[in-house]
C-alpha cells in the first residue's frame, strides 16, 4: 500500500488532514453553553498543541458561544491556524435550526463571525445550502454566492466553500468563483458523494465530511467493530482511518468535548488499514 499523505491544501496553505470540529463544544443540541467551559477551552488548546491547524466552526453553534470559546482559548491565533466557518442558518429561542439565507443575512453572519472570533479576515467561509436543511437539494445558490463573492472582493473573506450541496451546485458555483472546499455528510455508511469526492480530488479541492463518525448517533456496525478489534483500535479510529485512505483530498473535522477523545481521534492518522479491512468496511454502505 502506498504511503498516505497526511497534509492537503485548504485555502492558501496546507493543513494536517485531521482537524477539529467545534460543534460539540456547545451545550446539548449545539445550543447553550458547555457543561464545563474550562474543559472546552482545554480541548481547543490541546488540539492546537498537538498540531491541529484546521478548526471548523460557525457562529450559529451555541449560537455565538463556540466562536467566543475559540477566541478565549486561542487568541491571538497561531499564524498558520485556519479557522473555517459557515453561514446560512440561525437558531430560534428553543434551539431550532432555521434558514438565514438571504444575501443580507449572510453578510450579517459573516460580520458576526468576524466579531466573535476577533478576526479581521475569514480564511474560508462555507455557504451552507438551506434549500433543504436535512440534505442537499437542487436549486440556485447564485444570489447567496454573489453576496459572498462581494465580500471576497472586499478582502473580508479569502476563500469560499460550499456545504450541504449537490455536484451540480458545485459546478455552477465554480462558474462564478473558485471553490476552496466542499463540506457534506459522508462516512462509512453514507456514501452518496463518492463521485463528487473523486471529481474534487481530480481538481485538487478539499472535501470535508461532516458527521464522519455518524453524527449524534455514533456509527454502529458489526463489521466496524470486528475490524477495530483485529487492529487493536477503537471503532471511531477505524472509521476515521478509512476516510483518510478513501481519498487524499478528504480533510477530517471530528468533534469532541473530551481531551481523551481528542487524542484518540488524532491517533487515527497513524492507523493504516490493510486491504482486507477496507474490503470489509466497504460492505457497510451496501446494506
Amino acid at each position: 500500500m502506498s504511503q498516505i499523505s497526511l497534509r492537503y491544501r485548504l485555502g492558501d496553505d496546507e493543513v494536517g488532514r485531521i482537524g477539529y470540529g467545534a460543534m460539540q463544544l456547545a451545550g446539548p443540541g449545539v445550543f447553550g453553553p458547555p457543561k464545563d467551559e474550562a474543559r472546552a477551552i482545554q480541548v481547543l488548546r490541546d488540539a492546537v498543541a498537538a498540531g491541529v491547524r484546521h478548526i471548523d466552526t460557525s457562529d450559529f453553534y451555541g449560537p455565538h458561544l463556540t466562536n467566543k470559546l475559540i477566541n478565549k482559548a486561542l487568541h491571538p491565533y497561531p499564524e498558520d491556524l485556519i479557522i473555517v466557518t459557515k453561514v446560512g442558518a440561525r437558531r430560534d429561542a428553543k434551539g431550532g435550526w432555521l434558514p438565514a439565507f438571504t444575501p443580507d443575512e449572510l453578510v450579517s453572519a459573516v460580520e458576526d463571525n468576524l466579531r466573535h472570533l476577533d478576526l479581521g479576515v475569514l480564511e474560508v467561509v462555507n455557504l451552507r445550502s438551506m434549500l433543504n436543511p436535512q440534505k442537499p437539494a437542487e436549486g440556485s445558490l447564485v444570489p447567496q454566492l454573489k453576496a459572498l463573492i462581494n465580500l471576497k472582493e472586499q478582502g473580508i473573506i479569502r476563500h469560499i466553500g460550499l456545504s450541504n450541496v449537490t455536484a451540480r451546485q458545485v459546478e455552477e458555483a465554480q462558474q462564478l468563483t473558485e471553490i476552496a472546499c466542499v463540506q457534506n455528510l459522508y462516512n462509512l455508511a453514507n456514501r452518496e458523494d463518492d463521485p463528487l469526492i473523486d471529481s474534487l480530488a481530480a481538481q485538487g479541492i478539499a472535501y470535508v465530511p461532516f458527521f464522519p463518525l455518524g453524527g449524534f448517533t455514533p456509527l454502529q456496525s458489526t463489521q466496524l467493530t470486528q475490524v477495530a478489534q483485529q487492529l487493536n483500535a477503537t471503532p471511531m479510529q477505524v472509521a476515521l482511518a478509512w476516510l483518510l485512505q478513501r481519498s487524499p483530498n478528504i480533510l477530517l473535522i471530528p468533534g469532541t468535548s473530551s481531551p481523551e477523545h481528542l487524542r484518540e481521534n488524532l491517533a487515527a492518522a497513524q492507523l493504516t488499514l490493510p486491504d482486507e479491512a477496507i474490503k470489509t468496511l466497504d460492505e457497510i454502505a451496501k446494506k
